[in-house]
């Protein structure tokens, strides 16, 4: 019988990189035998006053990858981020032992279209599939006769910790399209590109793409409200209950949906 702490084990930090003031990501060696799909969760913690203190992240890492990655963004008042912000290569945390999560690309239903919409960390699990589906390409070993349409929003440019990768595969691969939106452009004044909420472009590109519901999957990845909204809209336009995934990343308390 497995005990408690045959459920844990230690991760070392290789790599820790920021892309702003409250977004970083780094990489952990999780040792042997971690596996998981893309889309999938682990769950760290860290130690504070006896106590382990958790939380689950989405994988930024493909399965073909030694390591994991994860994107995080720094809440002040969190339990687990204050803990993480802090912690330098050569550094561990704990880990659980297994990967959840059912988060992961629809390759069941047959359609072709995949539309993934995500706020900042959000993007984190389309990265994986990305990645995951890139080395499938360049191995011709791509599963199926797929197209993804990412788009990603975050309230200036600096908060897209992927785009250079993502617009990099998109313009390499024809199974790849890539949409960062701002939606505070007069605090990022060099920002050219599309801007608004995620929940505000749906529709555009949903028509300029030509999505065809019955041959569509939709994915809802970030903050609440957006996967509220977002929701909302596919679901007037047709979408059923089968077609559409989410993963809310964090839960409003009573005071802040008040």
């Amino acid at each position: 019988m497995r005990t408690a702490e045959d459920k844990f084990t230690r991760g070392r930090v290789t790599m820790r990189e920021k892309f702003s003031q409250d977004l970083w990501r780094f990489r952990i060696d999780p040792g042997e035998g971690f596996q998981y799909v893309a889309g999938q969760y682990a769950t760290l913690g860290v130690e504070k006053d006896g106590k382990r203190i958790e939380r689950a992240y989405s994988l930024v890492s493909s399965p073909y990858e030694k390591e994991l990655e994860f994107f995080f963004e720094l809440v002040e008042q969190g339990e687990l981020t204050p803990l993480l912000f802090p912690i330098e290569a050569g550094m561990e945390v704990s880990m659980r032992r297994i990967a959840k999560g059912r988060f992961t690309l629809d390759l069941k239903s047959g359609h072709r279209n995949h539309l993934l919409l995500s706020t900042v960390t959000g993007v984190a699990p389309y990265v994986s599939y990305v990645r995951t589906l890139y080395t499938d390409w360049k191995e011709n070993k791509f599963p199926a006769d797929l197209h993804l349409y990412v788009i990603q929003g975050a309230s200036r440019s600096w908060e897209f910790g992927y785009r250079e990768e993502l617009e990099r595969v998109a313009a390499e691969v024809p199974w790849l399209t890539y949409i960062p939106t701002v939606s505070r452009p007069w605090e990022d004044a060099d920002w050219a590109g599309e801007t608004g909420r995620v929940e505000d472009v749906i529709r555009k590109y949903v028509d300029k793409w030509d999505l065809v519901i019955a041959d569509t999957t939709g994915y809802l990845c970030g903050h609440p409200q957006m996967i509220e909204l977002g929701n909302g809209i596919l679901t007037r336009r047709g979408f059923d209950k089968q077609s559409l995934r989410q993963e809310v990343y964090w839960i409003p308390s009573k005071d802040s949906a008040a």
